[in-house]
């Protein structure tokens, strides 16, 4: 029988370069979705699906995150309470309450691999869970808890999978080359890293949340830094990969992904969730009715 999974990283460490200048003093990860940040959405996600703690791998700057899902302080609370805005203070004593949170700081080279590396010392022996802070899907059943199934069925490591519809935007992202398995599950035989989209092996992209076995940490530490000095998470899956050891991919089912790792798909995630946000949805649209887009 798996072990059950119960935790998740969820590195936190970049720099924002894309939302520069918001993001000089302020995380990427923190910037809001109409009144959440994005990576609480990554946390509710992760929690939803089972997890019980979540190691955020950060770096300088990032003070916000921790302060964000620690307890509110007795100013802010006192404030809520004489407001009489009770729902509103359960709401955010909820989210330091939802899971216990570690902090890690980011070590050594930089790349999508090195925070994972950094969470070593608080994973024991045991799979785990990798989300990053900037991108998310909102599905029902959540996208994790769906990898945990194929992983409970299947055992081995399982990546998240997205077709993409627009072959220009395969250039984009991972993409895999597959042999089927059963129903949304996968063997990842290869990943190929922003192919043309004449060479793409597929349209089914690996994005943004990975279960993992405790045997990647030994790859990313022997691996050779690649450009710009980094170390790549694929790349050490790919390792894994060759070594003969399982790795699918499970194309998410009933989900929209969001990508808040760039201006353009940003701005896209913060109206889409505006239009559905139960508060301010009927002005948003009237509002965006009034505009004259074709001035």
């Amino acid at each position: 029988m798996t072990k059950k999974i119960t935790k998740a990283v969820i590195p936190a460490a970049g720099f924002g370069t894309r939302f520069l200048p918001q993001t000089k003093a302020m995380p990427k990860e923190m910037l809001p979705v109409v009144d959440k940040p994005v990576i609480q959405y990554v946390a509710e996600e992760a929690v939803a699906s089972g997890i019980k703690d979540i190691i955020i791998v950060t770096g300088a700057l990032k003070r916000a995150i921790e302060d964000h899902f620690d307890f509110p302080n007795q100013d802010l609370i006192k404030n809520l309470r004489e407001g009489h805005k009770d729902k509103l203070l359960e709401e955010i004593e909820a989210i330091s309450e939802m899971a216990n949170f570690i902090y890690i700081r980011q070590k050594g080279l930089y790349g999508n691999g090195t925070p994972v590396l950094s969470a070593e010392p608080v994973i024991d022996d045991e799979f785990f869970a990798v989300l990053w802070g900037d991108e998310f899907i909102y599905s029902d059943p959540p996208r994790l808890a769906q990898m945990m199934e194929v992983h409970d069925k299947y055992g081995g490591a399982v990546i998240s999978g997205v077709r993409i519809e627009k072959k220009e935007d395969l250039k984009r992202y991972g993409i895999a080359e597959v042999e089927p398995v059963e129903g949304k599950v996968y063997k990842i035989k290869k990943i190929v890293e922003k192919p043309e989209p004449s060479n793409a092996p597929s349209n089914l992209a690996t994005i943004g949340a990975y279960i993992l076995p405790p045997e990647i940490f030994d790859i990313l530490r022997k691996q050779q830094p690649g450009t710009g000095g980094e170390i790549y998470l694929p790349e050490a899956i790919d390792e894994l990969i060759k070594t003969g050891y399982p790795v699918n991919i499970c194309e998410i089912e009933n989900g929209r992904y969001f990508d808040t790792g760039n201006k353009v798909e940003y701005m896209k995630t913060v109206v889409e969730f505006a239009l559905k946000h139960p508060d301010i949805k009927d002005q948003f649209i009237a509002f965006l009715k009034s505009l004259d887009l074709d001035a």
